[in-house]
């Protein structure tokens, strides 16, 4: 049963420093935004209106380039994390956790709220409509069991992106793909995938294929996820693992136009039988990206560029272009 979140009205400071112009729309290159405490996890941008969407942990921001705020969800007891924009029906999708591990407890201290149990743990797409600013959110019990089985190193959620089904990349059809959550743990050997729900967007209770990309273990998972349909890839932006027969990369690219393929999955015992698995295209040591990435299309992104400023972090949402060489990165800042 979808639970309503209340919001309220802040303001932020905000400070914009150049403008581009890319095909007639004007796209502010560089636009700082300040939370409270928690780190940005997630941005999204609407081109419609222009505006900006920002997560910070415990809550959600809305702001135009003109560095007005609109509006704020906020005291959402739990790690609101990455998201992406439908433009079609005007809603953000994110990641949210509600749990009891370190980092569950670590927003539960801060907020002078009661800790989760781990029969309490939850995980949910938070559907918020920016234009009432409103937040529902729809369980996923996939996650959940994943999590108190501690199967795959599973921690919970984070990135989230909307795409279409691998192999059919021009059909029309598009799907939410959520990513796992993965400790880090160097000790265990199930953990070196990363995982990535298929739902349905009017139907996100059950999902329709469950895919193992593998990377090699990260830490925490995927942070980011997002789909861009200039390259027909989905960018998976991590913290890098720790496990030294890896190259450890922070920033992975699966090329949609691929057809997924079943196989055994390598050294995790307890999963019997073929899972359903896609390749990885590349890797890079790309600094950013973790914190927010939102592709614009024609080749253009904004970036999140993460810190913390007199006791406050803080968003730098930088515009990015395609990079003609991809063997340092995939993205090349428009100024920096």
């Amino acid at each position: 049963m979808p639970k309503t979140v209340f919001h309220s009205i802040l303001v932020l400071c905000v400070s914009i420093v150049f403008v581009t112009e890319v095909k007639s729309q004007t796209l502010v290159d560089s636009l700082r935004v300040y939370g409270k405490n928690n780190h940005v996890q997630g941005i999204a941008y609407d081109a419609a209106t222009q505006c900006f969407y920002c997560s910070f942990t415990t809550a959600f921001y809305k702001i135009n380039t003109q560095g007005e705020i609109i509006g704020e969800i906020n005291q959402i007891h739990g790690h609101l994390g990455a998201m992406t924009f439908d433009s079609s029906s005007r809603k953000v999708y994110a990641s949210l956790e509600c749990k009891d591990d370190e980092i569950g407890r670590g927003i539960s201290k801060e907020m002078g709220k009661q800790e989760y149990r781990r029969d309490e743990s939850r995980f949910y797409v938070a559907e918020i409509d920016v234009d009432k600013m409103s937040l529902t959110t729809h369980e996923l019990p996939e996650v959940r069991n994943d999590y108190l089985a501690k199967n795959y190193g599973c921690s919970g959620i984070d990135g989230v992106t909307i795409a279409p089904a691998f192999g059919h990349v021009d059909d029309g059809q598009q799907y939410l793909y959520v990513a796992y959550g993965i400790y880090g743990d160097t000790t265990r050997t199930d953990n070196d995938y990363n995982i990535l729900l298929c739902y349905a967007l009017n139907d996100l209770q059950t999902p329709l294929r469950k895919y193992f990309v593998h990377t090699g273990n990260t830490t925490y998972g995927v942070q980011n996820l997002a789909y861009d349909n200039y390259t027909k890839r989905i960018y998976m932006a991590v913290y890098p693992g720790r496990k030294k027969a890896y190259p450890n990369y922070k920033l992975f690219a699966l090329d949609m136009r691929q057809t997924p393929f079943e196989d055994l999955l390598l050294d995790v015992p307890y999963h019997t039988g073929k899972a359903w698995q896609v390749k990885v295209l590349g890797g890079w040591n790309f600094k950013w990206g973790s914190t927010g990435l939102c592709p614009l299309g024609n080749g253009y992104y904004y970036v999140s560029e993460n810190g913390k400023h007199d006791g406050r972090q803080y968003c730098d949402l930088k515009l990015y272009r395609a990079n003609v060489d991809e063997t340092v990165s995939p993205f090349a800042p428009v100024h920096h």
